[in-house]
């Protein structure tokens, strides 16, 4: 019997993940943006992440090509209301990238930028 918890215990950790909530939006760059190391060219995104929190990893994919540009990087997820969707950008050295994503419910705020009210 005492097996037979710990397997379930076991299953129920493993599965987790698995109910955590994945979140999804769309974005819409206009000119080349640098997220992280990566630099993306102009277009539609789909950016996705699982749960908030001060290190979440956010993947960044391209829609509508064949080979979609990708990003994965490390991000701080804030619950935050925005009256539109947008992001900031910092062009220091004439290169745009990326500080933080605004969506109707979220900030998504890149490792390294400070989160607003800090």
């Amino acid at each position: 019997m005492k097996r037979l918890s710990y397997c379930a215990l076991i299953l129920a950790l493993m599965s987790a993940p698995a109910f955590a909530a994945k979140n999804s939006q769309s974005v819409n760059f206009s000119n080349a943006v640098k997220v992280g190391t990566t630099q993306l060219p102009a277009g539609d995104y789909k950016v996705s992440w699982d749960g908030t929190g001060s290190n979440v990893q956010v993947t960044l994919e391209q829609k509508g090509t064949k080979h979609p540009a990708t990003a994965t990087i490390a991000a701080k997820v804030v619950e935050q209301k925005n009256p539109q969707v947008g992001y900031t950008v910092d062009s220091t050295g004439g290169v745009n990238s990326i500080e933080t994503l605004q969506f109707s419910k979220y900030n998504v705020v890149f490792a390294g930028t400070p989160a607003p009210g800090q």
